[in-house]
């Protein structure tokens, strides 16, 4: 009775201890993360930043049905965020992994057998006879490691907050798709923006041919003329030509996006929507809190500290509990019998006395992965803020950047509207009105792709800020 009563203070010590370890917080998380971070300011530096609360459900925002429904099978179908999902799945399932050590792990064990048996004779008996007994033995047996420094505890909250960052980072991956799907989706627009800029000019171009070929034919223009014209016919025809592999090429990479097959089979016909109002930007320091990709970053440093703590704890004496009961009998019925019974408990303390260094190298390593988490951290954070600060700078470049693609487009317009004239007339030569329907065509082609980019850049914009593309409740799970 007495071992019973050494063992039994010794559990209770065990466990006594294990909850005074000590072990690293979130706030010392926290605090760690923000001092690693310049001076933020109160607000964003871009004029024109709007305040108030981050929009959700940006894609909708767009008013476009053929977006939302690609960027909803993208995030099903898509095979990068199927993997990144499991990766999810495979991070929670090393949680439980770790956390079932803070439990005793308790087996049972049953086995059955015979043996063989010789009678011994006797003098003048009949020669010896084997027979069989049959053999049963079952056990259960428990083993348990107090956990006195939180060694195992730092080894759970370690995966606990990797597990958090690989999730972080699927969210932010759900934005990065469906910001990617809808740049894939405006770029096919705009490649048929461009073919049908193209076809107009090659109709253009093939009217100034016949023009030319007629006026040749009346003594009115050169044979010089006439090459001219049909070279830049040509070359028109090759532009054409290139937009419309463009835009299968476009169309592929949507379709990798969406997880189909790349055979440039999306039906066209779609066309830009109209750019809303840039959203509300919120603080710098809400971004921190809310952008997936910065949360990742923080979590990882929190599964850093945990991991210094575990390397910490690994150094210091280690319990552990074992302990056994079971029964042993040639008869199953005859198990449970108290004589046949037997069981064991036993302790053991073990205290690292010389490991040539190790252990105190995997708590330098591990100070190292810290410091080198929270620098990630920074950099990370600092990116982000950069992100939002760039984008906000851009709504209002972009918007001015339209509004004079779209004069410079209706002007040239306009200046070869008046060439055409003079060159029916005889008044300018072909040179001059070729000239001209160059330019026009060169302020039509980038008239598009700006307008491509504007839209483009409302997006990077909502993405940068860190906002779900879609509302919480429609909100995919890995």
């Amino acid at each position: 009775m007495t071992h019973h009563r050494v063992l039994l203070c010794v559990s209770a010590l065990a466990f006594a201890l294990s909850g005074c370890a000590s072990l690293t917080s979130d706030e010392e998380v926290v605090t760690a993360t923000r001092a690693s971070l310049p001076p933020l300011p109160a607000q964003w530096q871009v004029d024109g930043a709007l305040p108030g609360d981050i929009r959700i459900g940006w894609i909708d925002t767009l008013g476009d049905p053929a977006l939302s429904a690609f960027v909803r099978e993208a995030q099903i179908a898509n095979r990068d965020i199927q993997a990144t999902a499991a990766n999810v799945e495979a991070a929670y399932a090393l949680v439980r992994q770790a956390r079932s050590e803070l439990f005793p792990a308790i087996d049972l064990s049953v086995t059955g057998g015979q043996s063989q048996v010789f009678d011994e004779p006797g003098v003048g008996d009949p020669p010896s006879e084997a027979f069989f007994t049959p053999d049963y033995d079952v056990s259960l047996q428990a083993s348990w490691e107090a956990d006195l420094w939180g060694r195992v505890r730092a080894g759970r909250n370690a995966a606990y907050a990797s597990a958090q960052a690989i999730e972080a980072d699927f969210r932010f991956a759900q934005y990065s798709l469906a910001a990617s799907v809808a740049s894939a989706y405006f770029a096919v627009i705009e490649a048929e923006r461009q073919i049908d800029v193209a076809e107009r000019n090659y109709a253009a171009y093939a009217e100034i041919d016949r023009i030319t070929r007629f006026r040749a034919r009346e003594g009115y223009s050169n044979q010089q003329d006439v090459r001219t014209a049909a070279s830049d016919l040509a070359d028109v025809l090759e532009g054409l030509e290139d937009v419309r592999g463009a835009r299968r090429i476009a169309i592929r990479a949507l379709e990798v996006l969406l997880g189909r097959y790349p055979g440039a089979e999306i039906e066209g016909g779609f066309d830009f929507p109209v750019p809303p109002p840039p959203p509300p930007a919120g603080l710098p320091s809400e971004l921190l809190e809310r952008r997936p990709d910065v949360i990742a970053a923080e979590r990882n440093v929190a599964a850093a500290f945990s991991d210094l703590d575990q390397a910490k704890a690994a150094r210091l004496p280690v319990l552990s509990l074992t302990g056994s009961v079971g029964g042993t009998s040639s008869e199953l019925e005859d198990l449970t019998d108290g004589r046949n019974l037997f069981w064991s408990i036993i302790g053991n303390v073990l205290q690292p006395i010389f490991d040539a260094g190790l252990r105190g190298a995997r708590v330098d390593e591990a100070d190292a992965d810290k410091r080198a988490a929270i620098a990630t951290y920074a950099s990370t954070a600092l990116a982000a803020l950069q992100d939002v600060e760039d984008n906000l700078d851009q709504v209002e470049v972009v918007r001015l950047r339209e509004e004079a693609a779209r004069t410079a487009r209706d002007e040239a317009v306009e200046a070869v509207k008046l060439g055409e004239l003079r060159y029916k007339e005889g008044e300018t030569d072909l040179i001059d009105l070729l000239s001209l329907r160059q330019r026009q065509l060169s302020t039509e082609q980038n008239f598009v792709s700006i307008q491509r980019e504007r839209i483009d850049q409302w997006v990077s914009l909502n993405l940068a800020l860190g906002g779900s593309w879609i509302e919480p409740s429609q909100q995919a799970e890995p």
